[in-house]
């Protein structure tokens, strides 16, 4: 299979295989009709061998451009560039070409040249005055400073009882923040004097008071008789003396 980015060569020496075999048939002169007018039927056969030689040419050509562009292709797929980037491209370049070209460039240069003109011309000089003269009275005007100090009072007005909506919506939030709190706490408390007397009296915290009462009076039986080993005399002094003479 030939490679998509094999050139075609127009100097191959197979280029004219066809051409030449379509111009060895014989063609008969009465079918193909009378030489045009003021053409020898030498002329005639020259013109059509070079018809024929172009169209070979235009051919090749064409299969040329063919195999250029499959190439091409795959080294765009290769360097990961999609068809929106082609066309990305090709718009930019198209928009840099038609600000260089000559139409461009001259139609900017009128438009320029124009503007000068309008700008500089008495009529527009004298509208940019009228304009002026009205704009300043009007804002020098009775109706325009009583139209602009209602609106700056009612800007202040709004301001203000939007500033009283918040502080009156965050005090209700507190509010409320402040009895879920309580009821919160009040419910806990509830709950908890519910569960202490039927956790007292639970065999598990009965067993539990047993234990703990009695390692309670073993500490203190404990303490107790090393008190009263302290204060009383050490020694055999606590045993009756022993007689040992005979009777």
């Amino acid at each position: 299979m030939e490679s998509a980015n094999q050139d075609i060569n127009l100097n191959s020496p197979n280029k004219g295989l066809l051409a030449d075999a379509m111009t060895d048939v014989p063609v008969d002169n009465a079918a193909r009709g009378a030489a045009p007018e003021g053409l020898t039927l030498a002329e005639e056969e020259e013109l059509r061998a070079e018809l024929a030689k172009v169209e070979e040419e235009i051919g090749t050509l064409r299969q040329v451009l063919a195999a250029k562009e499959r190439h091409c292709g795959e080294l765009k797929r290769k360097l990961g560039l999609t068809p929106l980037d082609g066309l990305k491209q090709n718009l930019s370049k198209s928009w840099h070409d038609v600000q260089v070209s000559n139409a461009y460039v001259k139609t900017s240069e009128k438009l320029g040249e124009w503007n000068d003109k309008v700008t500089q011309s008495d009529l527009y000089v004298s509208a940019s005055s009228t304009l002026e003269d009205w704009n300043e009275k009007l804002t020098q005007s009775e109706a325009y400073k009583k139209t602009q100090e209602t609106l700056s009072q009612a800007g202040q007005k709004t301001s203000a009882a939007l500033s009283n909506v918040g502080s009156v919506i965050s005090r209700k939030l507190g509010d409320m923040r402040a009895h879920s709190i309580s009821h919160s706490l009040s419910s806990y408390s509830i709950r908890h004097s519910i569960s202490m007397p039927a956790m007292r009296n639970s065999a598990t915290f009965k067993s539990f008071e047993d234990r703990v009462g009695t390692i309670k009076s073993r500490v203190v039986g404990s303490r107790e008789n090393s008190t009263d080993s302290l204060h009383s005399p050490s020694g055999a002094g606590d045993k009756p003396p022993q007689d040992n003479a005979p009777f």
